[in-house]
């Protein structure tokens, strides 16, 4: 190349990428930290040791907002800014805008550490943040916006793949479920009222809650898995037409699946029977991504014996396959008649976060970091490692919240031949104990794999030096 096409070469901002992933290892050692704490309390409630601070309300939503915005914003911030440059050959729209998003974002988690011990919380499932801190991930997220359309727009690349597609998806409609939800009339600097009421707010803040998990958790992680899947198995995605009618069925139906949480309210019926139906519709794109993903490696199944990568990214695909056959079921009324308010929702739950969001984050660091400090990784061994911990520790805690749940509901409605409760609510507790205990082992075994993770990915980076 000579030296004037070497001037005209691009140059992609890997230093935003490099920040956002460091600071999702270390969000995502913390959130896991305070989950496995509330496990612990649930099982020996003295563990909440007296303190309003550290007691079980006030630190849940920080477990919550951890793992989901911190861990899994910066992951979404890391991997879409890396894949948007390399499928586009442009840089990122604004250096500015990136550095704003980082710091904002941080901003953000630091605010909601500080408020949530406090107690000062708006009360909203997920939307737990007062109303400043509200407004700063509003402009946090539109300049993230502003950002990604912009080196779309700039791109060298006439093709849009398929991942930023999902990656923009996932910024639009969580842009309109932030404002819609968090519509709050304030009464001073940290109380505010929401503008709307009873049913009406329940409904708003399951749209919300749900497609959080749906756009989120779902459509963002989607597009690190059409991007990261491919690379690291080194095969081109199994079916490009099949993601294409994947991004177009899950961003027509997901948001339609809300109200299946709110099944025997007072919500109308029709209303929740609406929202069943779209998510049993669901299951079919769900499982077509998944198909996708896991037949990518058409051709190179024997990499999984080699590349403990690899083996993290599909997991994460089984996981999704299985959570996303597991929600539907729920949202069918008889079945939910039984699930709903048990810690079978909670197995769900953490089978979709732990098994596909978490696993699908972790194939995606060990991919990126080596890359963005121009090094090997230090240890394939304790990659595997840290896979074997963390599968181990998924598997104990979905199984155990299973049992729990299933028992549970079933205690609940049992009726002695007089027509009253067999069990008191104290005895399903008692009941209970056992499998608390196995969940909060299983979460002690993720989190040695998550420190096993950061030990090896430290040692990686100090022999490297940034692209």
């Amino acid at each position: 190349m000579d030296g004037a096409s070497a001037t005209q070469q691009e140059t992609y901002d890997y230093d935003v990428v490099r920040k956002f992933t460091i600071a999702a290892v270390i969000y995502g050692l913390v959130g896991f930290l305070i989950g496995d704490l509330l496990a612990w309390q649930l099982t020996y409630p003295d563990l909440n040791f007296s303190s309003p601070y550290l007691s079980f309300g006030r630190i849940r939503p920080l477990h919550t907002s951890a793992v989901i915005f911190a861990f899994g914003g910066s992951v979404m911030f890391a991997t879409s800014y890396y894949v948007v440059q390399r499928t586009c050959k442009a840089r990122l729209f604004s250096d500015a805008l990136s550095k704003f998003t980082f710091w904002g974002w941080n901003l953000v988690v630091v605010a909601v550490v500080v408020t949530y011990p406090l107690g000062l919380t708006q009360a909203k499932e997920y939307a737990e943040p007062i109303w400043p801190i509200d407004v700063l991930v509003t402009l946090v997220w539109v300049a993230y916006f502003i950002n990604f359309v912009g080196t779309l727009a700039k791109r060298k690349e006439p093709h849009i793949y398929v991942a930023n597609w999902f990656y923009l998806a996932f910024i639009i409609t969580v842009a309109m479920l932030h404002i819609v939800n968090n519509l709050q009339i304030p009464v001073n600097w940290t109380d505010s009222y929401s503008v709307f009421s009873g049913v009406q707010d329940a409904m708003i803040q399951w749209w919300y809650a749900h497609n959080a998990v749906g756009f989120f958790l779902t459509a963002g992680f989607l597009g690190l898995m059409y991007y990261f899947v491919p690379k690291q198995a080194e095969r081109p995605v199994y079916s490009y037409r099949l993601s294409i009618v994947h991004f177009w069925a899950i961003i027509f139906l997901y948001i339609w699946a809300g109200p299946h949480h709110l099944h025997y309210t007072a919500l109308p019926d029709w209303a929740s029977t609406l929202g069943a139906t779209f998510s049993i519709m669901l299951l079919l794109p769900s499982w077509g991504g998944m198909i996708n993903g896991i037949m990518t490696l058409s051709g190179a199944w024997h990499k999984l014996r080699t590349d403990p990568i690899l083996r993290f990214l599909v997991i994460s695909l089984s996981f999704y396959g299985m959570s996303t056959f597991e929600g539907p079921m729920m949202s069918i009324k008889s079945v939910n008649a039984l699930s709903h308010y048990t810690d079978w929702t909670v197995g769900h739950v953490h089978s979709g976060a732990l098994g596909w969001v978490a696993m699908v984050s972790f194939g995606a660091i060990y991919h990126l970091v080596p890359r963005l400090w121009n090094t090997s990784i230090h240890s394939v061994g304790l990659i595997n490692l840290h896979f074997w911990l963390s599968t181990i520790g998924i598997v104990l805690y979905i199984a155990a919240m299973w049992i729990s749940g299933i028992m549970q509901g079933l205690m609940w409605r049992a009726y002695d031949q007089y027509g009253n409760l067999t069990y008191s609510f104290a005895e399903t507790v008692e009941a209970m104990h056992p499998y608390y205990f196995v969940r909060s082992v299983g979460g002690v075994l993720f989190i040695l794999g998550s420190l096993v993770m950061i030990y090896n990915l430290t040692k990686t980076i100090r022999k490297g030096h940034p692209v």
